[in-house]
């Protein structure tokens, strides 16, 4: 790799559909796929059928039918022995202790002192001596060596980031293409099922990134190309697209989901970022604790709001948002939004400006003022249940 990029597990197939790769976290990942293929096909080792069609027909194809993701850059670390949990439960935000074994939750890895963000992830409860996470790519080392450095002699934290790949099957018709292949779709959201396919074990997770009924597949990396090319196969006649991180960043921002980097960071709180319900706010210790309790009792300084654009414009990241000739915050995420056909962002805006749903705010789009109505996203209606 003279690029010095990780590649997927699955990188020959995604080479094999026309991809268009981009760097993402330490990783060389597809953002799209070749435009003009039709839907609903499958890439082997014998070379390409049908691929993505670009972002729009990716990001459609999963709001109406189903599209598979290749995520397989997300981190996976694992953290067992005997009061695993306990250990995992005192150090990240979120309450493990409002969840059983089978279940998963969002949660944060805060900085201690600051509150600020080193990463968001989903934590995964087999039991009180074994929890698995994934953390997004760019963080997986960092937020192992943190809770390497502070695990007790009894609990091992290990970082498993490439024995495993991820495929996220995402949309309304993903429980008919996993049903296809025998593997379990019945389970709730938020939680997961060991399976196996193939002769190869695997878990099944009722999680996504895209507001839409959905599973992630967490497949030993070498075993990830024939997973691959039995859920496309299976896909084919529910339509299924696979789908680059050009889609997964449009249809998340359309749910106002929170990107690391952009809408959360070590210098934006959860408190700041909206995400204080994957706080346990009553729990005795987590890292951050004591700089979160005093920002939510005194008030943030900023909220993180969404825009909607009421002119033909597409705000991105680093925008200034003004009220009059007062900067009073900054674009964080900007697309323009496939299903709403608008100009839609999410943007930390001063709380000393005053503003609530429904106030007009204008962005500098690259020096031309275009006016935004303030919302609380989501930006559409989440289908995940």
């Amino acid at each position: 790799m003279t690029d010095g990029l990780r590649r997927s597990p699955l990188h020959a197939r995604h080479e094999a559909l026309g991809a268009k790769f981009g760097a993402f976290g330490g990783w060389l990942m597809p953002l799209e796929y070749g435009r003009g293929a039709g839907a609903g096909g499958s890439a082997s080792a014998g070379g390409a059928a049908s691929a993505g069609g670009g972002v729009l027909a990716e990001h459609a194809a999963v709001r109406s039918a189903v599209g598979v993701f290749d995520v397989s850059h997300l981190g996976k670390a694992r953290v067992r022995g005997p009061g695993a949990a306990e250990f995992v439960n005192a150090c990240l935000s979120n309450d493990l202790g409002k969840i059983k074994p089978g279940q998963a939750q969002y949660t944060l890895c805060c900085d201690d002192p600051t509150g600020g963000v080193v990463d968001d992830l989903i934590a995964y409860l087999y039991g009180d001596d074994h929890v698995f996470l994934i953390p997004n790519a760019a963080n997986t080392a960092e937020v192992v060596r943190r809770l390497a450095a502070a695990a007790p002699p009894t609990v091992a934290v290990t970082d498993e980031h490439e024995q495993y790949a991820v495929l996220a099957v995402q949309g309304p018709r993903s429980t008919e293409v996993l049903a296809a292949l025998d593997l379990p779709v019945a389970h709730p959201y938020m939680s997961f099922e060991p399976a196996a396919f193939d002769g190869t074990e695997l878990t099944v997770c009722r999680t996504g990134y895209t507001g839409e009924h959905g599973y992630e597949l967490v497949v030993p990396s070498a075993a990830a190309e024939v997973v691959w090319d039995a859920v496309l196969a299976a896909g084919q006649a529910y339509g299924i697209r696979p789908c680059g991180l050009g889609a997964r960043d449009t249809l998340r921002t359309e749910m106002g989901y929170p990107l690391h980097g952009q809408d959360l960071s070590l210098a934006i709180t959860p408190v700041q970022a909206r995400v204080g319900w994957a706080v346990g706010w009553t729990k005795p210790a987590f890292w951050g604790r004591e700089a979160l309790l005093a920002e939510k009792a005194a008030g943030p300084r900023r909220l993180l709001w969404g825009l909607v654009a009421l002119e033909r414009a597409i705000p991105r990241p680093h925008m200034a948002v003004l009220t009059g000739d007062t900067v009073v915050g900054e674009v964080t995420s900007g697309t323009f939004s496939p299903t709403k056909k608008v100009g839609i962002a999410l943007a930390l805006l001063d709380t000393a400006a005053g503003l609530a749903a429904d106030s007009i705010v204008e962005v500098d789009v690259r020096g031309r003022r275009a006016p935004m109505r303030v919302v609380r996203p989501p930006f559409v209606t989440p289908s995940v249940r």
